[in-house]
Parts: C-alpha cells; structure tokens; sequence
C-alpha cells in the first residue's frame, strides 16, 4: 500500500502510528488483525523492516551501522568503511543506502518505507528500486511517496489530505476517477519537462 498526498496530509504520521513510536489516540491500527497497542512495542518492532527519510547513523563503522539491522549477522554480510559521526561523510543518498542495507538484512515481515529514495538521483533510485522490489516480496509494506512513478506498482493507493483518507484504490483505478492522484500524476509528468532557459 503506498501513502501519497499533498505535504502535511498525514503520511508520515501514519508510518509511525503503524510502527507504534506514538499510540493512537482515538481509533486503533491493527497488523494482522491485532491491535498494535496490544503488541509488546519489543516485539513489534521485531516485526518491521523501517526506511525513513531522514537516517540516524552511529560514529562506527559502516559494517555496525548496517548489523543495527541484525545484530547477529556475519562480516561477509555486511562491508566495513568508517562513515564518521551521524553519517558526516556520507551523502544523503548513502545514508538512505545504510537504512535500506539495514531493511535488507533484518529481513521482516512488514516493510515501513517514508520517502525512502528521496535523496536519491534518478539513476541510483532505479538501482534501489530494483533491490526494493526484491526486499518487498511476500512482506507487508507501506510505502510512503511523493514520486508518482515510485507507487506506480503498488497494490493500492492511498490518497491522504489534511490528515483525512481523501481517496483509495489501484493506480489505474485512481487514474481514472480524475481526482487528487490523478493531478499529482499529471502535474509530475509535466514539470518533468521543464527546462531552465
């Protein structure tokens, strides 16, 4: 399921409302018919492979940075390249990169991914998306974009405004209805051929 809307929708608030790192305070979120705030926050995050926009990275080695996805996993699993405090060393593209090694090798069963090639030039963000679509198989994920041809293969669509469901269903059916995903669609396509003179 992919999130998209307009800036301030509610996206964001949602992937961390499923994730638990708030607790809802009115209506539930249910993963696989049970109620998140039921759920050991322990054990649920065991259950969650998490790409954000924005990465925390340690002042250690690449390889430990990555292992914080598993912590159990080999050195030939993982590459060993100091990336100096918060990541300084590395660029926003990178960092992405760390956080979905990090998703890779966890290996969950519920995927959260928030812009997670946002910082990525077109090229890279083709490279990843083709990993994303290895990670994603048989999971749970919900994707949060703001890139119209990063859900284009999603299995249903989200349309959030002003923190409300405004619309819901496949991209063609979404297409079709001439609404909210529709324009976004549109008004990408477009800029997509702007040019500088």
């Amino acid at each position: 399921t992919a999130l998209v809307g307009p800036s301030g929708g509610g996206k964001t608030t949602v992937s961390r409302l499923a994730a638990r790192f708030w607790d809802a305070t009115r209506g539930r979120i249910t993963v696989g018919g049970m109620d998140v705030s039921q759920i050991d926050p322990e054990t649920l995050m065991g259950l969650y492979s998490i790409v954000f926009q924005d990465v925390t990275l340690f002042n250690n080695t690449l390889m430990e940075n990555i292992r914080i996805g598993r912590k159990d996993a080999t050195d030939e699993e993982v590459r060993n390249t100091n990336i100096g405090e918060n990541g300084c060393q590395l660029s926003g593209g990178e960092r992405q990169r760390v956080s979905i090694a990090r998703a890779f090798l966890k290996d969950a069963p519920i995927i959260l991914l928030d812009e997670a090639t946002a910082s990525l030039d077109v090229e890279n963000e083709t490279a990843i998306q083709t990993s994303l679509s290895r990670l994603i198989q048989n999971k749970t994920v919900l994707m949060i974009a703001h890139r119209m041809r990063t859900v284009a293969g999603a299995d249903k669509i989200v349309v959030l405004k002003d923190g409300a469901v405004a619309e819901e269903g496949s991209p063609a059916q979404l297409r079709q209805s001439g609404g909210i995903f529709a324009h976004m669609e549109q008004l990408q396509q477009e800029s997509s051929q702007w040019k500088l003179g």
